[in-house]
């Protein structure tokens, strides 16, 4: 009957959202819209630096909430943790979004993130050189594929000229984000997630402000209106978008799924966010790369995925006693998955 079916209808997708796959998809897709707000203010004479001040802070003002609830008065919490917030909020934050921010101002959003998932990568050549210990063979693939990837990506060949300065910045975006994940892949349970995420972005928001007060990060605004699509909207709808949807909503529906799911299927899931930029940027932007850079981009993804599935079928570190002496001095945290999403938090492109 109808209404039997509607039922069975409407409780396979409550199955498919309780189960933390359908919440998890939702986050990579909002995580997604990063990117195509922020090119849309970026056109109209925004800057890159503006962009990432404006969302950082607005979504910290909007999370001290729940964060000051999840720490229930337990202000020491923060005090034992303050260097973990520090460098989350410096590095993997502020940091990390300044230079994707840079790159889509010279590249297409999907070639920007592209270059931005080298990351796992990176993870994988630093400890091969810190242990002097060669990965397995599943780990190597995924790293030569990825790096394949990389160069058709580029299209060095082609008729797409890639700029070389949007390049750069999309890799030292990268290297951003591995760090990032030595930095929160240290087990803590004396800290909620949602407080490491808040307080990451407060660090961030001020570490920009600071950086425009000192001139290092220019900032220019602008009130043109936006272009999303076919439709010419206020400039605050793209802003409004990128601290409500693509921060604060992406960053509590990824620690909802990371819980339901664990870190590591989530972050395998979190690869899907390149499929949604690059179809958002489509959709909303009208760019979309070229046949050799969606074939690269699949090259890269297709690597990360064997590097983590390498992961997830070792019984052992993918480095076996790597100390954690081997890395600097700030970054001395376990190694045991560092191409997780450690915390249950996820990243903001």
């Amino acid at each position: 009957m109808p209404g039997t079916r509607d039922t069975g209808r409407a409780g396979a997708v409550s199955g498919f959202m309780a189960s933390g796959l359908g919440v998890a998809l939702f986050s990579s897709a909002v995580f997604g819209l990063s990117g195509s707000f922020a090119k849309a203010l970026l056109e109209t004479g925004w800057t890159p630096g503006a962009a990432v001040t404006a969302r950082l802070t607005g979504a910290a003002l909007i999370l001290a909430v729940p964060a000051i609830a999840a720490l229930r008065g337990r202000w020491h919490q923060l005090r034992e943790n303050w260097l973990t917030v520090l460098l989350f909020g410096v590095i993997g934050v502020a940091a990390c979004q300044l230079f994707y921010f840079n790159a889509v101002s010279r590249l297409s959003v999907g070639v920007a993130l592209l270059l931005e998932y080298l990351a796992p990568v990176i993870i994988v050549l630093w400890l091969w050189a810190a242990s002097r210990k060669r990965p397995r063979p599943l780990t190597i693939a995924g790293t030569l594929l990825s790096l394949g990837g990389l160069v058709l990506v580029l299209d060095l060949t082609g008729a797409v000229k890639i700029d070389l300065i949007g390049v750069l910045w999309g890799i030292a975006a990268a290297v951003c984000l591995a760090i990032y994940f030595f930095i929160t892949a240290k087990e803590n349970d004396t800290l909620p997630p949602i407080v490491l995420a808040s307080g990451g972005l407060m660090v961030g928001a001020a570490v920009m402000w600071l950086a425009a007060a000192t001139g290092l990060a220019p900032m220019a605004f602008s009130t043109a209106d936006t272009r999303l699509g076919p439709w010419m909207t206020p400039w605050w709808v793209c802003l409004g978008g990128l601290v409500v949807l693509a921060t604060v909503v992406a960053y509590v529906s990824g620690i909802v799924a990371a819980r339901a799911l664990g870190s590591k299927v989530a972050s395998f899931v979190s690869l899907t966010e390149v499929l949604f930029a690059v179809l958002w940027a489509w959709l909303l932007l009208g760019e979309l790369p070229g046949t050799i850079q969606l074939l690269g981009g699949l090259l890269i993804v297709g690597g990360v995925v064997l590097v983590r599935a390498d992961e997830l079928r070792a019984d052992e570190p993918p480095v076996a006693g790597l100390r954690a002496a081997a890395l600097p001095a700030p970054l001395q945290v376990p190694l045991q998955a560092p191409l997780e999403q450690a915390n249950d938090v996820e990243r903001v492109p």
